[in-house]
Order: structure tokens, then C-alpha cells, then sequence
């Protein structure tokens, strides 16, 4: 088993035994897990282990049955998400969410409804071109028409109008052609590299670990394994399970 590697930075995010259920079905069984401020950690584990709703809880969108979800040094388990997007904790979900009949821009402009500093949003969205220029060519275009790995991009950068200091993303690479995998994600370690803090849930358990500072293994609702990230991408058990080895 990987040694569980701890956080040396200010935790930013932690929660301390998250349960969350859908109905009688406990999908998340009183978990621990930390993300330090400036980390990018990721959750791997197979369909079903409790990855989506762990975000979810954390975001507010599903209610948490116990435990504590801690955001900056804040209780924040129960919060609506509008609250917490104006806190600075956004959400890209499995899925991407865009809105289909909004251009590219309205779309990136929805992103930051909470904010009123024009001038700046303006800027945050040609930022967003920079790290996506093909956004910038299809501005005009509906999201709706945008291929899979476009609407990836478009949630992102969307996500990013917010300015969060925490960035929750849901399987970024579902569904997406190899290539377009390689651009997502370099654009998460390029948005890590500005400082935004991130917990990515990935199935590419693989590329997950080989961005991240830290991991976390997920299976049935519980935290299985955690340490360093380079450890479990060569610890024999994730390895075994996810890496195909």
C-alpha cells in the first residue's frame, strides 16, 4: 500500500468522514480526504466508486448525510452551490453542461454572473481564448454545435470566468479522441500552474496520476489507498486495477 502522503501546504479544501447518499443508497461512506492550497489532487477509481458524488456533495448539488466539508478553513457542508461559486469554488461536471442554443461567448459570459468587474471579465475571456484559440475562431458559434472536446474546452473556460481558487473537474476526458485528451490536459496542468487549486476525478487513472501532486483511490463509497502521486502509479494493487498492468 502507497504510504499515505499528507499535504504540506494550507489545506484548502478538507473533508472529515463525507457521507452522501442518493436516497437509501450510500454512495459515499464517511471518506477523509485534503487538498492542500496550490495542489492538484486526483480521485481515481472505477464506475460506481463514489466520485461524482463526492463533487457533488461538495458543491451542493446532492445533501450531505454527515460528516464536514471544510473550504478555506470554513464549515461549508450543507451550503447552496450559488454561494460557493461566489467563494471561489467552481465545478466542471461529467458531461460538460454547456448551453446548447448560447454562443461561445454567452456561454463564457455565464461563467461569470456573479461578478460585475467588466473590464476584467472582458480580459479573463480573451485569457480563455489564449489557452484555447479554437474557442476564439468559433466565438460566434452555439455550443450545441461544438464537437465533444470543443464543449470541454467551452466548460473549462467557462468554469475559469468564475476565478475560483478551487476547481473541482469531473472526468474531463470522457468520450474524448486521444488528442483532445492531450490538449485537456495540458490546459489543467497550465490553469494548475496559475495557482488555482484543483481535485480532478479521472478514470484515466494513468494520466490522472502522472499530473497530480496526490491521489486518492476510491471503491464502493470508500478512500482504499492515497499517497504521492508517482507512488500509486507504480503501487502493484493501482496498478493491477486501473492500469492495465
Amino acid at each position: 500500500m502507497a504510504s499515505a502522503s499528507i499535504s504540506t501546504a494550507k489545506p484548502l479544501l478538507a473533508l472529515e468522514r463525507l457521507a452522501v447518499a442518493y436516497g437509501e443508497i450510500h454512495a459515499v461512506k464517511g471518506i477523509n480526504l485534503v487538498v492542500g492550497e496550490g495542489e492538484l489532487v486526483c480521485l481515481i477509481g472505477g464506475n460506481g466508486a463514489g466520485k461524482t458524488t463526492t463533487l457533488k456533495g461538495i458543491c451542493g448539488l446532492l445533501p450531505v448525510k454527515g460528516g464536514t466539508i471544510r473550504y478555506d478553513g470554513d464549515d461549508i457542508t450543507g451550503r447552496p452551490a450559488y454561494q460557493l461559486v461566489r467563494r471561489g469554488l467552481a465545478m466542471v461536471p461529467e458531461g460538460r453542461g454547456v448551453f446548447g442554443a448560447l454562443t461561445i461567448e454567452e456561454n463564457l459570459a455565464m461563467g461569470a454572473y456573479a461578478r460585475n468587474d467588466r473590464a476584467a471579465i472582458a480580459a479573463d475571456i480573451e485569457h480563455v481564448y489564449a489557452l484555447f484559440p479554437r474557442l476564439k475562431e468559433r466565438r460566434r458559434q452555439t455550443g450545441g454545435t461544438l464537437s465533444g472536446g470543443e464543449q470541454q474546452m467551452l466548460a473549462i473556460g467557462r468554469a475559469l470566468l468564475s476565478k475560483p481558487r478551487l476547481l473541482l473537474l469531473d472526468e474531463p476526458s470522457m468520450g474524448l479522441a486521444p488528442l483532445m485528451v492531450q490538449k485537456v490536459f495540458e490546459t489543467v496542468l497550465a490553469v494548475a500552474a496559475t495557482g488555482v487549486t484543483i481535485l480532478l476525478v479521472e478514470q484515466n487513472a494513468k494520466l490522472a496520476l502522472e499530473v497530480s501532486n496526490r491521489g486518492y483511490v476510491m471503491e464502493s463509497g470508500e478512500i482504499t489507498l492515497a499517497g504521492d502521486a508517482k507512488s500509486l502509479l507504480h503501487d502493484p494493487k493501482v496498478r493491477a486495477a486501473y492500469l492495465g498492468a
